[in-house]
């Protein structure tokens, strides 16, 4: 029945009826559901003497929110670990177990040593990343990295992503040798880490193409890997110019795999780059530790 002195604004749906009346509401007019029961479909009932301020109050919303899209499909959906990842934590346990009997040789025919690395030793770039210099350093890298390397993996392939932060943390220590002086030592996987790390954030970056809300939605995601970065990669006592440079080559490749067509993420690509992957383990761990 219509309310006296009353007059009735058309809204069509109950989703419009909804915020058009949470938008009079916080204006302070008073507004009476309709939920077109005669056939008349959906409306606000108000007053004859707030009627055009309401129809001012809901104009001014549309105008504002007219290129707002509250319902946006994203590229992802959840969060899919890649349990794959286990084997990689298990390789570097081993590694450190061998070495246990004597860790001070291991690390020297291995570890990250510009001098040596300058003198043509190239493999220990890679070799470097199978090697801790005590428990506490392995864990933490295999703790953190289980985490980060196993949903990057789950986001661009067992494959794929696993090698995309090996080379990130590869590109690490190439940064090392760049910058620091000939007697500088490393060791240990936290530039690949960190790696996985930036390639999560990368995946924030396929937001752009869904306009407003996208950038809104990416900005986030961008900052979220950075705090992260800095609640992790910038402990004190660490190689800080290797975890930031692993962050930043791990966002440089995520954003080209997420460039390439969807049609690259497949089984068959998967499987190559776990060959190549493979491959450079298998071979750099030789030439170091032969």
């Amino acid at each position: 029945m219509e309310p006296p002195e009353h007059i009735r604004i058309p809204t069509r749906t109950r989703h419009r009826t909804m915020d058009w009346g949470l938008v009079l509401m916080s204006q302070g007019i008073v507004a009476t559901i309709d939920e077109g029961a005669e056939g008349a479909g959906w409306g606000l009932w108000v007053s004859d003497a707030d009627y055009q301020a309401a129809l001012q109050a809901i104009r001014l919303y549309r105008l504002e929110n007219r290129h707002w899209r509250w319902r946006q499909p994203l590229p992802w959906r959840g969060f899919t670990f890649d349990w794959k990842v286990s084997f990689w934590g298990l390789l570097l346990v081993a590694f450190h177990v061998t070495g246990l009997s004597a860790p001070a040789k291991f690390q020297f025919a291995g570890g990250m040593d510009n001098s040596a690395v300058r003198a043509g030793e190239w493999w220990r770039i890679f070799s470097a990343m199978l090697l801790h210099a005590d428990v506490v350093h392995l864990v933490s890298n295999v703790s953190f990295g289980m985490i980060f390397l196993g949903l990057a993996m789950g986001r661009y392939g067992s494959g794929l992503g696993l090698l995309a932060a090996y080379l990130a943390g590869a590109a690490g220590n190439v940064a090392g040798l760049l910058i620091y002086p000939e007697t500088h030592l490393g060791l240990g996987a936290s530039g690949m880490v960190m790696g996985g790390l930036g390639l999560l954030a990368a995946q924030s970056l396929t937001l752009l193409r869904h306009g407003f809300i996208g950038r809104q939605q990416m900005l986030r995601g961008l900052l979220a890997g950075v705090m992260l970065f800095v609640l992790f990669g910038l402990s004190p006592e660490t190689d800080l110019l290797a975890h930031f440079t692993g962050f930043i080559m791990g966002l440089a490749l995520g954003v080209v795999l997420l460039w390439l067509p969807p049609s690259w993420q497949n089984r068959r690509t998967n499987s190559a780059a776990a060959i190549i992957l493979t491959g450079l383990l298998v071979a750099t761990a030789w030439l170091a530790f032969r």
